[in-house]
């Protein structure tokens, strides 16, 4: 077990530093149980971003249908062309779902008592890497779906054409696929520029305020812990020497920041603050570190998804780092 998780020796500005193996931690007979729930919605990870990344839009076909309100052949086919998009959209919303209450399931085991965030790592590290691959998968879908216009477009004529009712008899199916209640809650889902990160954000809140008996730091902790632990794998060229795959440094990059948006929408005073566990002047270096390209986006949902950048308690430094 200590094979994959270590404390380094060094302990910089009293925070806690790991090495955790994100490329090969395998479950323990105590982690198999829940490891096989979160598996099973994992494994569906890769075909949602690839539906996304194939999401093209039925754009022309609106504009056609739009410009000419009289020719119902192109009413017809606008009709034909979103409606399998919005069962697709609707697929990604469901999955929203199941990643809620995976995520909801590996706080409840990588916070309980009576041990710490720190040794939950050491023992659960399947989890922990669990719980990072939730993360990744969240950025990296947010990150489509705001290169994606044509889903808030497609989904606004579908919900206007039901609305207005104007099409008969035409693959009106649909509705009992995704009906008004569905539409409403898909229609708020879509309308978030990051919507699995809300979605995350607010299970992580929501785990916080129904767990009123479990401390707020231990779900806290557990997030620093784990933004430290990537911070100094992205800093130090020993432990990065160790990944077997490039695609592993924006992994960690990747978890570093979704957990610092989390730790940022869960307690009360933020990431940013002076007395946040997380060393964020540390962790913005190390994306300014690498090619702009790379980071663009990650440095983009510190700016716009976090809660806390603009408090006054922010320092100015952190916050001009960010512009």
């Amino acid at each position: 077990m200590g094979n994959l998780l270590k404390v380094l020796t060094r302990d910089i500005e009293n925070y806690p530093h790991f090495f955790l193996d994100f490329e090969n931690a395998q479950p323990t007979e105590g982690e198999r149980e829940v490891w096989n729930q979160v598996n099973t919605v994992l494994q569906d990870s890769e075909s949602i971003l690839t539906g996304l990344q194939a999401y093209k839009g039925a754009g022309q076909e609106i504009r056609d249908a739009i410009q000419n309100p009289t020719d119902m052949l192109l009413q017809d086919r606008a009709w034909n062309s979103v409606c399998p998009l919005v069962i697709r959209l609707k697929k990604f919303y469901g999955f929203s779902l199941r990643l809620e209450k995976a995520l909801q399931s590996l706080l409840e085991n990588l916070t309980c008592p009576p041990y710490t965030p720190t040794q939950h790592l050491e023992r659960e590290q399947a989890l922990a890497k669990q719980f990072a691959e939730i993360l990744h998968f969240t950025l990296r879908f947010d990150e489509l779906k705001m290169r994606t216009p044509a889903i808030q477009n497609d989904f606004s004529y579908y919900r206007r054409t039901i609305s207005r009712n104007r099409i008969n008899n035409m693959n009106l199916d649909i509705e009992k696929e995704v009906n008004n209640e569905m539409a409403n809650r898909m229609s708020l889902f879509y309308a978030e520029a990051t919507p699995m990160l809300k979605t995350l954000s607010t299970a992580t809140t929501n785990f916080v305020t129904e767990n009123k008996t479990l401390p707020l730091e231990n779900t806290t902790d557990c997030l620093s812990t784990m933004a430290s632990i990537c911070k100094v794998m992205l800093e130090t060229p020993d432990y990065t020497s160790r990944f077997s795959s490039e695609d592993t440094l924006l992994f960690c990059m990747r978890v570093m920041v979704g957990v610092i948006i989390l730790y940022d929408h869960v307690h009360p005073n933020g990431a940013f603050n002076k007395s946040s566990k997380i060393d964020m002047k540390g962790c913005i270096k190390v994306l300014k570190d690498q090619p702009a390209e790379t980071v663009e986006g990650l440095l983009n949902a510190l700016k716009f998804t976090t809660k806390h950048l603009n408090d006054e308690s922010t320092p100015k430094n952190i916050r001009a780092m960010l512009q």
